[in-house]
């Protein structure tokens, strides 16, 4: 089959990975290849079992694959024959040097846009699809044509809004997709390229241009603002559990004025995932570095409030258990930083489990689908851990058990069963308040809930 135009993807992730699968699904007349240096998760893209947990997207994959959706190892060939290359490398914080602990880590990126020019005997439209520092483009522009071979590339922002467990979903009925580019005559016309990718399924009214300035930094403020009320209403959870009254209710009243919306108001243990803190701290940078202090102290308490939320939750279970753990079995039910996805980067579990550990507790962590990548996060530890995937043999003998994410079958799980196996005076610390607390207290728990009156039987 003759290819209308042959898209490249360089890194195979949580957003390259999807994202192609989706393309290649909605435009059959494209090849898409997905490219990265990992053979291991390029092996498992391409076997009966792939990498990324997703609803819905096992079925996508295939439905494409070996068809015009592709995976290999072969950067400089995937180069070579594109016409589109999106970019999707990691950019984590730095953790050395000027900007440690907030600036992106670009390395990656330089070195993916040095590999595209070497490879390249023609022009072509690199789109960014990591999440990156608002000038970013300037820079790959700089390095890319700045060469000898006469050629010119078109950069690109078309950052991802997608949420871990519903990815899937979100690509095919985005919100909104965001196309920027320079405002030049070969700028507009790449923009129009890669919008005539996203117009084969998604309406024109959800396609936004914008310069490219505004696009890379309309990604790291979504997610400021989305982490923003989280901990916004994890601060007045606080308040609540003080004052009797029901975080709930307040998030429900507050939801239903139409300026405010309900939306991210629901309140928790914290939150995690890879984009959240890294986008926040590094919006917090970059404020820094244009003299914005008071901006960037703003948006650095929002990651403050979410650790603070993280640290109150562990404190909970210490002062309500006689303010000691130590010895004492407590059992965790859940480890993603989410529902519906196995993605544990920054899970408030991590914090809960390492703020237990140092308190002597035998901590035990159950997951239905994150306990391989528990053991590599809490690595270091590790042997002090028992990891369990079934959630009723993790609460035997538990001094207390701690809802951490809010998969739908925790829900599900008969409670009378897990307090028989319990010892006495059985704790539900429940984090994502997604159980029915009253009815729990009824079957003989104390409940203790995120933002609610605790319900004691002493």
């Amino acid at each position: 089959m003759a290819f209308k135009k042959k898209i490249l993807c360089i890194g195979a992730g949580y957003v390259g990975g999807p994202t192609m699968a989706m393309i290649a699904r909605k435009c059959p007349d494209y090849k898409v290849t997905v490219v990265d240096i990992n053979k291991a998760r390029i092996d498992a893209w391409n076997g009966a079992d792939i990498p990324i947990y997703e609803p819905g997207l096992e079925e996508l994959v295939f439905a494409t694959r070996g068809k015009n959706l592709f995976f290999s190892t072969d950067v400089d060939a995937g180069i070579r024959e594109a016409d589109i290359i999106f970019v999707s490398v990691n950019t984590p914080t730095k953790t050395f040097g000027e900007g440690a602990g907030k600036a992106a880590d670009l390395q990656y990126w330089e070195k993916t846009a040095r590999q595209i020019l070497a490879n390249s005997d023609a022009g072509k439209i690199i789109v960014e699809k990591s999440t990156l520092p608002v000038r970013t483009a300037e820079a790959m522009e700089r390095i890319l044509n700045a060469n000898e071979k006469g050629l010119r590339f078109e950069v690109l922002s078309n950052p991802e809004f997608l949420a871990e467990g519903t990815a899937v979903a979100d690509l095919e009925n985005p919100d909104r997709v965001l196309i920027g580019s320079r405002e030049t005559p070969e700028g507009l016309a790449a923009r129009k390229d890669v919008v005539h990718i996203y117009a084969h399924w998604v309406k024109p009214e959800k396609i936004i241009e914008s310069n490219v300035w505004s696009a890379e930094l309309s990604k790291l403020v979504a997610n400021a603002f989305l982490a923003q009320r989280v901990s916004s209403i994890n601060s007045i959870s606080a308040l609540c559990e003080k004052t009797e009254a029901d975080v709930g209710e307040v998030a429900y009243a507050i939801g239903t004025d139409s300026r405010i919306g309900s939306k991210f108001l629901k309140a928790s243990v914290g939150f995690g995932g890879s984009c959240f803190q890294k986008d926040i701290l590094n919006l917090v940078y970059i404020c820094q570095t244009y003299g914005l202090t008071e901006v960037a102290d703003y948006w650095e308490s929002v990651v403050r409030i979410n650790q603070w939320q993280q640290t109150r939750f562990v404190k909970t279970i210490l002062s309500s258990l006689f303010n000691t753990v130590a010895g004492k079995r407590i059992a965790l039910l859940g480890f993603a930083f989410k529902a519906d996805t196995g993605d544990t980067r920054e899970s408030p579990a991590i914090a809960v489990a390492r703020g237990l550990l140092e308190e002597r507790a035998q901590v035990v962590i159950s997951d239905p689908k994150a306990l391989a990548n528990a053991k590599i996060d809490l690595k270091d530890v590790a042997d002090q851990i028992i990891f369990e995937p079934d959630p009723y043999k993790a609460a035997e003998g538990a001094h207390a058990v701690a809802i951490l994410t809010e998969w739908k079958h925790y829900k599900e799980l008969d409670y009378a069963r897990v307090l028989k196996s319990m010892k006495d005076p059985a704790f539900l610390f429940d984090g994502r308040n997604i159980l029915d607390h009253k009815k729990l207290f009824d079957l003989g728990f104390n409940v203790l809930a995120i933002g609610k009156t605790p319900l004691r039987h002493f």
